[in-house]
């Protein structure tokens, strides 16, 4: 097999933006500072971004996952050293990977709030530079490119877009909800520059879930593991957000990828779209032109997942073409170094040919992505076994790095918010 994960995360380098920032805002970049507790934490603008526990739990044990802040020298190298994480990447079996940002929050939004404007503009273009340059470019045959855009203005995240899109980068993340954020929803004409941008480069856009900086929570005092199981809901709701606004009608080549909501819930919802548009269209006035919405949303969505046996029993109703893998190293969901695999057990249990592994695995996500490895590395070495041997005896075994600051204890929603006001 051969795997290709469109959804891991980078804990950002302490030295990220050496050299990139323009010479007038080169001390005012975000940069990394140790406070009292000994926790590693990024300033920016009077802020201060911790990288939270769960962010960064690769190679763990689960008793010490956690919410509390970490410093560098509690993680596994992998989340922020690009040779450690492709020595990670071929220990797991793992060929590439798509990473989203943590510390800007995964759309990018942190710097939305940031009020001088241009200073705001030169973090977001050094930062696409170092994710594209610096991270990808280290190992263009194992990294698929992705930037963050400029939320506050879509004619400058046009701009972006196509700036990146010169350096070989057709992948940009986005917010689940921008009316989340204070910004015009997905409904509005607002975004038009930014879908002509991306359908003009090819460009496919990346919503993450939790992406707008809100999650589906039932009560203040829910614990943790209420807002972890209803995660895929914000997917969801993005997915009902743009099959229904005008978007894919005036861009009909748009194509979207959601990204960590897995995929067990799609038949029912693609069954949902067609129940209104039947039951409904006549006085809402939704018109696909002799298309159903489920046909709309199989022609423009790809959907990811990083454990999901209901929906590989289910590939078929969600369209084989429109699936892809996830690792989601390093967070908390992942089954590094195994997840290959746990991948395989599943597909044995529920009759998944040859042909449609090759699909899930990696050929959608090269497809999608215009991303060819086997350009730089040939194709025999780029299977599970083959990267695993190149690395062979690289210690991937479960390590404890609690060096007993936190008391680590259930936590409900309300208290978290607490803890994230302080």
């Amino acid at each position: 097999m051969i795997f290709v994960s469109v959804d891991d995360h980078v804990v950002e380098p302490p030295d990220m933006f050496d050299g990139r920032m323009p010479a007038q805002y080169a001390d005012r970049a975000p940069k990394i500072v140790r406070n009292s507790r000994g926790d590693d934490v990024w300033e920016f603008e009077g802020l201060k971004i911790p990288n939270i526990g769960l962010n960064a739990v690769a190679g763990r044990p689960k008793e010490e996952y956690g919410v509390d802040p970490t410093s560098y020298d509690e993680m596994r190298p992998g989340c922020y050293d690009v040779h450690e994480r492709v020595k990670d990447m071929s220990a797991g079996g793992v060929l590439a990977s798509m990473n989203f940002p943590s510390f800007p929050s995964f759309s990018g939004r942190l710097f939305l709030t940031t009020e001088d404007k241009q200073l705001a503009r030169a973090v977001v273009e050094a930062y696409n530079d170092w994710h594209i340059d610096g991270w990808c470019g280290a190992y263009p045959d194992r990294f698929i490119p992705m930037a963050i855009p400029m939320l506050w203005d879509p004619e400058l995240t046009a701009a972006e877009i196509r700036r990146v899109a010169e350096k070989g980068c057709r992948s940009l993340t986005f917010t689940e909800n921008p009316a989340t954020l204070g910004l015009p929803s997905f409904h509005s004409d607002h975004w038009d520059p930014m879908w002509k941008a991306i359908v003009d480069t090819d460009t496919i856009l990346n919503i993450h879930l939790g992406s707008s900086g809100q999650l589906a929570v039932t009560a203040p005092d829910a614990p943790m593991d209420v807002m972890i199981t209803l995660q895929p809901l914000n997917i969801c709701q993005a997915a009902a957000d743009l099959v229904w606004s005008r978007v894919f009608k005036e861009y009909p080549t748009l194509r979207v990828a959601l990204s960590e909501g897995g995929t067990g819930w799609i038949p029912y919802f693609l069954d949902r779209l067609d129940r209104t548009y039947d039951m409904h269209s006549s006085w809402t006035g939704q018109d696909f032109k002799g298309k159903l919405p489920s046909e709309v949303f199989l022609e423009h969505f790809m959907t990811c997942f990083i454990a999901d046996p209901i929906g590989l029993q289910l590939r078929n109703e969600i369209g084989i073409d429109n699936i892809c893998w996830e690792m989601d190293y390093p967070h908390s969901d992942s089954s590094w170094p195994e997840a290959p695999e746990e991948f395989a057990a599943a597909c044995e249990k529920y009759g998944v040919t040859d042909a449609e592994i090759d699909k899930i695995t990696h050929e959608n996500a090269m497809k999608w992505y215009q991303f060819d490895p086997y350009s730089i590395r040939p194709r025999e070495k780029c299977t599970a076994g083959a990267l695993r041997a190149e690395v062979e005896g690289h210690d991937v075994s479960v390590k404890s790095y609690d060096t007993g600051r936190f008391e680590r204890s259930s936590i409900s929603l309300g208290e978290l918010a607490g803890k994230a006001t302080a």
